[in-house]
């Protein structure tokens, strides 16, 4: 498996997220140009799991985002660090959105 997700985007509306399953898993949003300004995790705790976390971004989209691309994984916590550190390390910081994170918890982990 790639590091970083590579899946096409998927617009932020009702009629996409709708398409969604409970699954557990990771998620990534963007504006409109691509650009990567959030990324979260539906785990153990999220009720209705990716379907329910994207359904309340699509409410109140974090840092303007207007698409989403997300990846079913039971490993959700290892994934969800590892692509906020593949971010940072291509972007000297995390997403917009992910402010409220502490990076000193990051360095747990390396890239492969």
């Amino acid at each position: 498996m790639a590091v970083r997700l590579d899946k096409p985007w998927i617009p932020l509306t009702e009629e996409h997220v709708a398409k969604l399953a409970g699954h557990l898993g990771v998620y990534q949003l963007a504006d409109a140009s691509g650009e990567i300004v959030y990324i979260g995790v539906a785990g153990g705790h999220s009720l209705h799991g990716l379907k329910g976390e994207l359904s309340q971004a699509l409410q109140s989209p974090p840092a303007g985002a207007q698409q989403f691309r997300c990846e079913v994984n039971m490993a959700y916590r290892t994934r969800h660090v590892e692509l906020l550190q593949a971010y940072r390390h291509d972007h000297g910081r995390l997403p917009a959105g992910n402010a409220d994170i502490d990076e000193r918890h990051l360095g747990r982990l390396r890239l492969g």
